[in-house]
């Protein structure tokens, strides 16, 4: 009866995913901002329970939104295409921050004529889910006619509204956006959550930087002056609170000039510019290097002596050129950290610099502002000592480590396999080993005084590191790690999936690539014979006489994955795929084009050409499955016939292996 239960079950998927999915429908339209300058409006209406990915995806994350505009002499694109604002939220199968719409989603190309022009075609390629199924990537024709448009600020125009965003965790309020507002954010944005994170960090590192030798010394001889100065309390206190503003001012005002420099569609794009991170990967090496007392990155003196100078006027003026010479004296000691945030938020995007400097500032303004509106708090404070140069030293490492990510993903964008997993995780416990060798006394750098005993916070902290690093030591061998989720490259990018020593699946049928039939490689991490051509791994099949497995999957598809991790790993899953049957992964989004006498015109997409092995296959699925949607997992014969019916995505174990079992029993029958 639980079998018969079973494959009803399995049926009433199967009739679910045997169907040609196409939940994402575009429309075009025109607006005219003036006489030579038009907005190109592609608006897509998704399907409730699908999402449309969009434009700013990280690399190795699913396939974004991207459009093609057929160019002539007649127009030029002005900037690039902007899109309404997405959700954005971490995905856990991807490791990564991924913009993603739900309902609809607009994209706004602005354009300038040059000549005469009637319409304008382009291409949209774009990747859409749901929680159950992928759809391979699909192109779409657009054309945008010029003719009978309507002035983007004149008159009464249609609207089309967002609709609610929302998931399982987050709920986006309904947006209307209207055809006559030219004003779309031109990148993705990062989320309220994102912004509040760096602030946070932001704010911590700027209460570590006040901490520092070239800061904490600076508050008393602070409130000195604004003793001597102020002749009534109230005056004590509203000059403190003027100089702490000028502090949070300075700091804001320098974000905001990196992110007007940059704009905020450069600044996203650095997030995945391998260039860029390479330079942040030298930049922050060269702040830790600082840090850890190889030499001052200091200001040219001459600036601090003329701000100086102007500290010396009363009133309001005074006291901020008092809070730029604190940012200047004090540099040396802020300028790594600020530094590193402002890398770090600019990878980010939008408005992070500002966010970050408005944290970091604060957190120094705060104290500064207090002690010197109430001096009596000042005998409160610890006295200067040695501990402050601990301090710099212990964030000259942790910006040691963070460069490190950002060489990773370099790393990731070339593909050069330089910097794999194993090797990252091995350059942070040398990095957190050393840490906490340092924090035990048993390294002692340039600044460090001499001495045969620690402080119990320094025992303290150095106890958190040690735990740290031996913490990570399991990453070497495929731990997950999921404290330090998203800094790491994925496992799937190391020198083996299975970690540093391992020596493979002893259970396997095949134990080397010597002994692989052609054509087939092994599936990591669970060494299984695979073939990605379908001809070969059918033949391969009928010599060892076994059923096939046809796996319709992609690269950049979310629920394949979780499928591969999840299900296929289980020792009752496992053992049918090493060894009961066949297995043929289709990738219906590869990349690679197909060799010339090989593309032909396609059967379900009049007008297209057949170019890449992903349309072949995805094609392929269509033709013979009617479904689109991936993964697709068919059982079948010999005689190319279906074993039982295909079945989509099974996160349920007992099912998935339920299914493999009945259409192996149907191949012996």
């Amino acid at each position: 009866m639980k079998k018969l239960i079973t494959l009803l079950l399995i049926a009433f998927a199967t009739i679910a995913n045997a169907q040609i999915h196409n939940p994402v429908k575009w429309k075009t339209a025109v607006e005219k901002i003036n006489d030579n300058e038009y907005y190109l409006v592609a608006t897509a209406s998704i399907e409730a329970g699908w999402k449309l990915y969009g434009q700013n995806i990280p690399p190795n994350g699913p396939v974004p939104t991207s459009f093609k505009y057929t160019q002539t002499p007649t127009f030029e694109l002005v900037g690039k295409t902007e899109e309404s604002k997405p959700i954005v939220k971490h995905d856990k199968v991807f490791d990564m921050e991924i913009a993603y719409f739900y309902k609809q989603a607009v994209f706004k190309q602005r354009i300038k004529l040059l000549g005469e022009l009637t319409s304008i075609k382009a291409e949209v390629e774009f990747m859409s889910c749901n929680d159950s199924n992928c759809l391979p990537p699909d192109t779409v024709d657009l054309e945008f006619f010029l003719s009978g448009t309507a002035t983007a600020n004149q008159g009464a125009t249609p609207q089309f509204t967002f609709g609610n965003n929302t998931d399982a965790n987050n709920t986006v309020p309904a947006t209307t956006v209207s055809q006559t507002t030219p004003k779309v954010p031109a990148t993705t944005p990062i989320s309220r959550q994102g912004l509040w994170t760096i602030f946070f960090i932001s704010f911590l590192s700027g209460f570590a930087a006040l901490l520092t030798p070239c800061v904490f010394p600076m508050i008393p001889m602070t409130v000195s002056y604004f003793t001597k100065q102020s002749k009534t309390k109230a005056k004590g206190i509203k000059n403190a609170v003027i100089y702490g503003i000028s502090i949070i001012v300075i700091y804001v005002l320098l974000g905001s000039v990196v992110t007007a420099i940059f704009g905020a569609d450069v600044l996203n794009a650095l997030a995945s510019n391998s260039l860029f991170n390479l330079i942040f990967f030298l930049i922050l090496v060269v702040f830790a290097i600082s840090f850890l007392g190889a030499f001052e990155i200091t200001l040219p003196s001459s600036w601090s002596t003329k701000i100086d100078a102007q500290a010396d006027r009363s009133g309001f003026i005074g006291i901020f050129f008092m809070a730029l010479a604190l940012a200047i004296v004090s540099f040396s000691c802020t300028g790594p950290i600020v530094g590193s945030l402002l890398v770090q938020a600019a990878s980010q995007g939008g408005i992070a610099p500002i966010m970050g400097m408005f944290g970091f500032s604060l957190a120094i303004a705060l104290p500064f502002a207090l002690f010197a509106a109430f001096p009596g708090w000042l005998h409160s404070l610890p006295k200067s000592g040695g501990w402050m140069n601990t301090v710099k030293v212990v964030l000259g490492f942790l910006e040691l480590a963070l460069a490190f990510k950002f060489l990773s993903i370099a790393d990731l964008v070339w593909d050069l396999h330089w910097l794999e997993r194993e090797v990252f995780i091995a350059i942070w416990i040398a990095i957190f080993g050393a840490l906490s060798l340092y924090l035990f006394g048993k390294i002692r750098l340039p600044h460090d005084d001499a001495t045969d005993r620690i402080s119990v916070g320094r025992l303290l902290l150095g106890l958190v590191s040690l735990s740290f690093t031996v913490y990570l030591i399991p990453g070497l061998w495929g731990a997950p790690l999921s404290i330090i989720s998203g800094f790491p490259p994925p496992q799937y990018y190391s020198e083996s999936p299975y970690g540093v020593g391992h020596k493979g699946n002893t259970a396997t049928t095949v134990t080397s690539s010597e002994e692989l039939p052609q054509g087939a490689h092994l599936f990591q991490p669970y060494d299984i014979v695979t073939f990605n051509d379908y001809q070969q791994g059918l033949e391969y099949a009928k010599q060892v006489g076994k059923p096939v497995l046809l796996d319709f999957t992609g690269k950049s598809c979310v629920n394949c994955r979780k499928m591969e991790d999840n299900v296929w790993g289980k020792p009752e899953v496992l053992n049918i795929l090493k060894n009961k049957v066949v297995l043929i992964s289709l990738l219906v989004d590869d990349k690679n084009e197909l060799p010339e006498n090989e593309v032909k015109p396609s059967k379900i997409r009049e007008g297209k050409m057949i170019k890449t092995i992903g349309q072949k296959w995805s094609e392929f699925q269509a033709l013979r499955y009617h479904s689109n949607s991936q993964p697709l997992y068919v059982l079948m014969g010999h005689d190319e016939q279906n074993l039982v019916p295909p079945v989509g995505y099974t996160p349920d174990v007992e099912k998935f292996s339920s299914w493999l079992h009945s259409g192996i029993s149907a191949f012996g029958k």
